[in-house]
């Protein structure tokens, strides 16, 4: 095994009907952009029954239909958010928790040590957070994985991971390894995936590869490191019905 090799996310989700939340973070062929990319697929209709919405610093999770939504404080949250140098993006409310945190003077790391895994028994699915940090027309960034030491949910482990970018290089974590019940966590070091120049290029090979009936929403940004300024994509497989919560 080469721990070196640098793998195409395409070959790692076509292999996978159910890896749950994604989260990749890295820098662009070319070194010109941070990119990061995060997605949600679900099995129950309830996590199907979202939709990713975005504002100016912020996406934000919908239900399509609010008629419908059985438990929201799971599956209804933030999974990007911008403040200062920084941008925040995890599978929970943890988002807002490393927001507060960041925004009175504290870290990454100190808002985690707060936190655990989700409560969701038997899964005790693990929170994955990933944070960009801009500086010195440069930038760094960290992802962490917070899960149950064993599978009672007994005891929490927090793994983080820090970053200098390499072009061309992506880091991929996700919640789950594979389909089955209850659902086992990701383990091991974040996995190295190539990030091309061509923010569609990427977006397609994450979207077109999810598995079709699990796949949710997808939301990829390409950030100039010089000036900060984005480009995005946000693809959604459904559309709002009903009101808005």
């Amino acid at each position: 095994m080469n721990p070196y090799k640098i793998n195409n996310i395409k070959e790692i989700l076509e292999k996978n009907v159910y890896l749950g939340r994604g989260l990749v973070i890295g820098k662009s062929e070319d070194g010109n952009h941070a990119v990061f990319a995060y997605f949600i697929t679900g099995r129950s209709e309830n996590s199907r029954n979202r939709i990713f919405l975005e504002s100016k610093d912020e996406v934000v999770i919908n239900p399509c239909d609010a008629s419908k939504v059985k438990k929201s404080d799971l599956i209804i949250y933030s999974p990007v958010k911008k403040i200062k140098n920084h941008v925040i993006i995890t599978n929970g409310d943890q988002t807002d928790t490393i927001y507060d945190f960041i925004k009175n003077g504290k870290t990454f790391e100190q808002a985690l040590e707060t936190r655990k895994f989700e409560p969701d028994i038997p899964n005790f699915t693990p929170r994955i957070s990933g944070i960009i940090t801009f500086e010195d027309k440069e930038f760094y960034y960290k992802i962490s994985i917070l899960k149950s030491m064993d599978e009672n949910g007994t005891h929490c482990s927090q793994y983080i991971y820090k970053y200098s970018p390499m072009h061309g290089l992506g880091h991929f974590i996700h919640t789950y390894i594979n389909d089955e019940n209850p659902l086992p966590p990701f383990y091991g070091e974040p996995l190295r995936v190539k990030i091309p120049d061509n923010i569609d290029d990427f977006a397609n090979s994450i979207w077109n590869n999810l598995y079709k009936q699990n796949k949710i929403s997808l939301y990829v940004q390409y950030i100039n490191i010089k000036d900060q300024k984005s480009e995005s994509r946000l693809i959604n497989k459904n559309k709002i019905r009903g009101n808005k919560i």
